[in-house]
């Protein structure tokens, strides 16, 4: 009513509705991090849990990490009565968890490079998979440096210069050309031993030769080779290296790169293993691969993706993990959690809160 004391009910109705708080944990109150109590970067990350946002996912991401690395570490005995192949696959590895890790070829461009070197130097992951790019640049920042420049540089004037640039990230092509020097004697000699000896070369074969001959403690795939850790690139041809092959097939025609032989690889290794965890930093190839693999045992037990894919136009990389559930790449008792996030700003605080904690475990 016109001049009325009283707001319209109408209007009290739609905003004081009342509450309902019986779906509320009370336990998760949004607060963070309080600065006047110093800086303890520990009880920072600690409190992203109850920041909300992205943050609050990082700290389920960080949880389900732990997860893994409790079950992996695990004194637990297989059960009896298990399949024998399986037991004498555990009791072989010792491994209670086999942790999947995957990630893009930006992110060995990158300095995350580093970071999945130190899990591989120290074990802490079972099986990986990369692309082309995840593996070559690996190789080459043994040789050449990256540097850091801009998102903004021109393509062209970048171009007349010899220069590549993947993000804010530049490389000198006389990075590929040492790369040339250096790969082509291998692939010659490699060639010849399948003619000679039979040798069937799959990827992960060939990573794990190039690993053995870069020899050098920088390098990724030099540890993965010396600690036994199968890598996997179905999409090997699909950057450097596949130009590489290329221009060797012409004086040297023959090489073959057998995939078929891969894909039973990690496919057993996934059901084979008690329980299995996936890390999966980016989306396309690598998630695919990995989640395809898991379906071979019904499913991840434990699931930790980093993207910044969205789900909307129906693309793997972008799905969330209910997805891979409704396909049987995730267990319908498994547990996950995706961050929404450039894997380059959170990956090392993940790894800092979990793997690095537990570092004196793994000696």
């Amino acid at each position: 009513m016109s001049g009325s004391n009283n707001p319209p009910e109408v209007s009290q109705q739609a905003v004081l509705v009342k509450s309902d708080d019986s779906i509320i944990n009370k336990d998760n109150i949004i607060r963070g991090y309080d600065f006047n109590n110093g800086i303890d970067y520990d009880k920072l990350f600690e409190s992203y849990k109850h920041i909300g946002f992205q943050a609050s996912n990082l700290a389920l991401a960080i949880e389900e990490v732990n997860k893994m690395i409790t079950w992996r570490l695990s004194d637990e005995p297989v059960a009896e009565g298990e399949d024998e192949d399986m037991l004498t696959f555990e009791a072989r590895n010792k491994v209670k968890c086999k942790i999947f890790l995957g990630y893009t070829s930006n992110l060995i461009s990158a300095g995350v490079r580093e970071i999945i070197r130190y899990l591989v130097e120290h074990k802490m992951v079972d099986v990986i998979v990369t692309t082309a790019g995840g593996i070559e640049e690996d190789f080459i920042k043994c040789m050449a440096d990256t540097y850091l420049g801009a998102f903004d540089l021109k393509g062209e004037m970048l171009r007349s210069k010899g220069i590549n640039r993947t993000g804010n990230l530049l490389v000198p092509n006389d990075n590929y050309c040492k790369f040339e020097d250096w790969i082509m004697p291998i692939l010659t000699q490699m060639l010849k031993e399948q003619k000679e000896n039979g040798t069937l070369w799959s990827p992960s074969k060939m990573i794990d030769r190039l690993g053995k001959e870069i020899n050098h403690t920088d390098s990724v795939y030099y540890w993965a080779h010396k600690n036994n850790i199968p890598v996997y690139c179905p999409a090997l041809t699909d950057g450097s290296l596949g130009d590489m092959i290329y221009f060797h097939s012409f004086k040297h025609p023959g090489l073959i790169v057998d995939i078929a032989s891969d894909i039973r690889s990690i496919n057993m290794q996934a059901v084979h293993a008690k329980r299995t965890g996936m890390i999966i930093l980016g989306g396309g190839v690598v998630k695919h691969h990995i989640n395809n693999a898991n379906l071979m045992r019904n499913g991840a037990d434990h699931t930790v993706l980093i993207n910044t894919g969205q789900e909307f136009d129906g693309s793997d990389s972008g799905a969330r993990p209910d997805e891979a559930v409704s396909w049987g790449k995730i267990r319908l008792t498994g547990s996950s959690v995706k961050v929404y996030a450039d894997a380059s700003l959170v990956f090392p605080i993940l790894v800092s809160q979990t793997f690095a904690k537990n570092i004196n475990k793994y000696q």
